[in-house]
């Protein structure tokens, strides 16, 4: 399985305010990236795999979402994650 639960630790302690901040905007969206990015590998192999396909699109959704909130909210936190996860905008 890819996304273990030290795995998930590890991004929630990177993202969150403490190890048990999961439920912190950056850590949503650090989580969601790195699925993403596992998503997007496995179609770069198996084009034909709708049920990927389909969590993968529900998967940017949510994090535009997440990052909508968080440009409305609060705009240095927005610009300080888009820098620290690489992410364009």
């Amino acid at each position: 399985m890819y996304l273990t639960t030290e795995k998930k630790q590890e991004i929630f302690n990177e993202y969150g305010k403490n190890a048990k901040d999961t439920g912190s905007a950056e850590a949503q969206i650090a989580l969601f990236t790195y699925r993403i990015q596992h998503l997007t590998e496995l179609m770069k192999k198996n084009k034909k795999d709708q049920v990927s396909e389909r969590a993968l699109v529900g998967l940017v959704g949510k994090r535009r979402r997440m990052l909508d909130y968080l440009k409305e909210n609060d705009i240095e936190r927005y610009r300080a994650i888009i820098k620290k996860l690489n992410l364009r905008k």
